[in-house]
């Protein structure tokens, strides 16, 4: 549990401008006017990304991928290295395997989609009819309508699922792995139970975003035609109009604050 003294500025993930290094940063690491993204919460040793300036820990940000604005960047750190560790890392997808991706339309998704597509790998997506265009074009080889199709009956020995939702969902995706497959959740503890009757293995991810993950992530959106997708823009006086748009709205990927 994180404990914050108030008052406290809100905000994890950011992208902008190195205005000053503090002693003991190495120049081969950071110097000022080097463009970087990470994050800038708290909890990460950071000021807070909701503000004009913010202090960051170094080990916490890394050089922004080239191709991106600052708002891309911006959107990217959290749901990126989220899809990063899980498939690249908990899953180690490759080339033929199937995977499922619950949520695809939303921030993490959406970028596990197109990882998952980049590795090789066969991608389901579960989202609701709104979003079926958009995820076909993000490379999804499969798109399940989750509130009129029920995706258990549709899909067979898949090597991976990667959940995003939670709750019966979760549990409901045990059906869809063979044997020694694999289940990550951003949400689910380990079902033991369903792991031993499925024989299944189940992880759930705690993302940590590190200066090692941030750069590979970025090199990886430089080298590929990767698509961060920023629905809504807000100034940094209208950051409660934001974060009540991201809570009634349910946006299809991410909000951010640009100044």
């Amino acid at each position: 549990m994180i404990s914050l003294q108030f008052p406290s500025t809100l905000g994890m993930d950011f992208s902008g401008v190195i205005k000053q290094v503090g002693e003991g940063v190495s120049p081969a690491d950071f110097k000022q006017g080097d463009e970087v993204y990470g994050q800038v919460g708290v909890i990460s040793g950071g000021s807070g990304a909701f503000a004009e300036m913010a202090l960051a820990n170094t080990e916490s940000i890394a050089n922004k991928p080239k191709r991106l604005s600052h708002a891309e960047a911006a959107a990217l750190p959290l749901v990126g290295v989220s899809a990063w560790q899980a498939l690249a890392e908990d899953i180690e997808l490759s080339k033929g395997q199937k995977i499922l991706i619950h949520g695809g339309a939303g921030g993490i998704g959406s970028i596990a989609i197109q990882l998952a597509k980049n590795l090789g790998a066969y991608v389901a997506t579960t989202v609701s009819a709104n979003d079926k265009q958009f995820v076909q074009e993000l490379g999804a080889d499969v798109v399940i309508d989750y509130k009129t199709q029920t995706f258990e009956d549709l899909l067979h020995d898949y090597d991976a699922v990667f959940d995003t939702v939670g709750g019966e969902t979760y549990k409901r995706s045990f059906r869809v792995l063979k044997k020694g497959g694999i289940i990550v959740s951003m949400l689910e503890q380990p079902n033991s139970e369903l792991m031993n009757q499925y024989d299944i293995k189940a992880i759930f991810r705690f993302t940590q975003v590190n200066r090692e993950r941030l750069t590979k992530l970025a090199q990886w959106v430089d080298q590929n035609n990767i698509r961060v997708n920023v629905e809504k823009k807000f100034s940094l006086d209208e950051a409660g109009d934001a974060l009540d748009y991201q809570k009634d709205v349910h946006p299809r990927g991410k909000v951010v604050l640009a100044m």
